[in-house]
């Protein structure tokens, strides 16, 4: 893969001019396709080694992505930084077994040869007017490292997943800072360590989360920049709770109101606890919306390139999933 220079360039702004804007078109206006590629290329290179969970690319990655929160002035959300560090366990290799979080599961593990692991979530956020209700808008960025037995391209860039996502996360974040208004409820933004060992970091962060209860709702990323179904360059699923059906109305209208070029697969789910990192929240009773755009033949394969992605796709997907974290954070009921 052809690498790029491995600088901080979060964000590249536009000079469209916002004074004359609501803050809500402030923020939907400050997303782009220069972005998006600005991200992706960088989390995608060759010098990130796939970014495996607990290896030096996934590190890097995290300090890459805490670097552009500062640039956005997106607070951390622990008053120790932006890292939440955690350690996974597993069996001794060959012996099996998954990575584990859970206290119970680790203390078992402890007692016989064990393997450990250290991640870190990045967690940042804006405070809103309720201080007591929270949103949460979430992507994973690691992904499966390097295989060095590969005859040929060793390396799982993993562009599409989940350096996409991850850019629609922090795209929205600078969004909703530029918006200049204080949103109704707090909203934080996620990045999950140590999903692709089985959602790690998401199952860590709602285990010791202390206002687990006062979470209104979860939006989540992985993989949304690729076209599964080439004559339909404008498709994406949308999976969301299914009690919650204002969360299909909001899409619907969002289209509509702002011309966004995507054609949805509405798919309402009573318990949407498989696939991503939205199974953590779901499990513990959290309405959630989750953006995918499928599967393909370079996912988890050393092929999945930044080369690939459709970029009006992921700008149109992020444009949408804005305007539903903002209803996430600023309607009263829902």
């Amino acid at each position: 893969m052809h690498k790029v220079f491995l600088g901080t360039a979060c964000f590249l702004f536009s000079a469209l001019s916002l004074h004359a804007q609501s803050p809500l078109e402030k923020g939907l206006q400050s997303i782009n396709r220069t972005s998006a590629e600005a991200i992706v290329e960088f989390l995608a290179d060759d010098e990130l080694q796939g970014r495996e969970a607990g290896m030096h690319g996934s590190r890097v990655a995290a300090r890459y992505i805490v670097s552009c929160l500062k640039e956005a002035g997106i607070r951390p959300l622990d008053k120790n930084g932006y890292y939440q560090p955690f350690e996974a366990y597993a069996k001794e290799r060959q012996q099996r077994g998954r990575w584990q979080v859970h206290p119970d599961s680790v203390a078992v593990l402890k007692q016989g040869t064990h393997r450990s692991l250290k991640m870190d979530n990045v967690l940042a956020y804006i405070p809103g007017k309720r201080s007591d209700e929270y949103v949460i808008v979430g992507a994973h960025f690691d992904h499966l490292g390097v295989d060095e037995t590969l005859a040929d391209d060793k390396i799982y860039n993993g562009a599409d997943d989940n350096a996409s996502g991850v850019s629609a996360v922090l795209q929205i974040a600078r969004a909703f800072a530029l918006s200049g208004e204080k949103p109704l409820r707090n909203v934080i933004f996620a990045f999950w360590d140590g999903e692709e060992k089985g959602l790690l970091g998401s199952k860590h962060f709602v285990q010791h989360c202390p206002f687990l209860k006062q979470i209104k709702g979860y939006l989540n990323f992985d993989m949304i920049g690729r076209n599964n179904k080439p004559e339909q360059p404008q498709h994406v699923v949308y999976f969301y709770t299914a009690a919650h059906p204002a969360f299909g109305e909001w899409l619907k209208r969002d289209i509509t109101r702002y011309g966004l070029q995507l054609q949805p697969d509405y798919r309402p789910w009573d318990n949407p606890v498989g696939g991503s990192d939205n199974a953590s929240f779901a499990r513990s009773g959290i309405p959630i919306i989750w953006y995918h755009t499928d599967g393909h033949p370079d996912y988890h394969q050393p092929s999945d390139h930044a080369a690939l992605l459709n970029w009006e796709k992921v700008v149109e997907i992020t444009k949408a999933s804005f305007l539903n974290v903002w209803n996430l954070a600023n309607e009263s009921n829902y």
